[in-house]
């Protein structure tokens, strides 16, 4: 059985109007258990934007084990504004609000983990321009169909390209993981021959 601590783990972030159980968020989070993922979804409710991504950026900075973010609309900024000072196995955006007036400018196109991105052709919020403009700078994979910013209605298209990614970064997780564990054994293998060495 996999050590709990070594499983990769899910971070929801999710959007200025919405909160950390959001009938989207349980969908998603479903999958993820599904295939072998921890999941955590964190609160930002009442926190300013600038609040949130400190909030985030503290508790990856806790983390000693593989995970991708997901965020939504705000949260998709939030979650891509803290990848560029960490190191997430991927991150998965949904709607997200970027290149947005009242929002600090970050360099969000400098990504260069794994990156999924889905969005509406008809989004009021955050028009469809900003978020090619974004995938096209970072390398990220983009999916565009009909719908307005919550995409309620693509909930499924969502959940395959949810499963998609997370289903990549399963598999660069836990090669990762295994590299790791190699890489401790030879650390005990020379420490035991130097010991022997000593002895002798």
């Amino acid at each position: 059985m996999q050590n709990d601590a070594m499983k990769p783990l899910v971070i929801f972030s999710h959007g200025k109007v919405s909160g950390p159980n959001g009938s989207r968020i349980k969908s998603l989070s479903q999958i993820a258990t599904r295939l072998g993922y921890d999941v955590e979804s964190l609160d930002y409710r009442r926190l300013p934007t600038h609040e949130r991504v400190n909030k985030l950026d503290r508790y990856l900075e806790e983390l000693n084990r593989p995970y991708v973010l997901v965020g939504t609309s705000m949260g998709g900024y939030v979650s891509a504004v803290s990848a560029l000072s960490h190191n997430p196995q991927g991150v998965f955006l949904i709607s997200p609000a970027l290149y947005m007036d009242g929002y600090a400018e970050a360099e969000v196109e400098k990504l260069t983990c794994p990156t999924t991105v889905v969005h509406g052709w008809d989004d009021d919020i955050v028009p469809v321009q900003n978020v090619i403009r974004f995938a096209k700078s970072a390398n990220a994979n983009l999916h565009v169909f009909s719908g307005g910013h919550r995409l309620r209605e693509k909930l499924p298209e969502t959940e395959s390209c949810f499963e998609q990614f997370l289903r990549e970064c399963f598999i660069s997780a836990t090669k990762s993981i295994e590299t790791n564990l190699e890489n401790m054994a030879d650390v005990v293998d020379i420490t035991q021959t130097e010991s022997h060495r000593a002895v002798n």
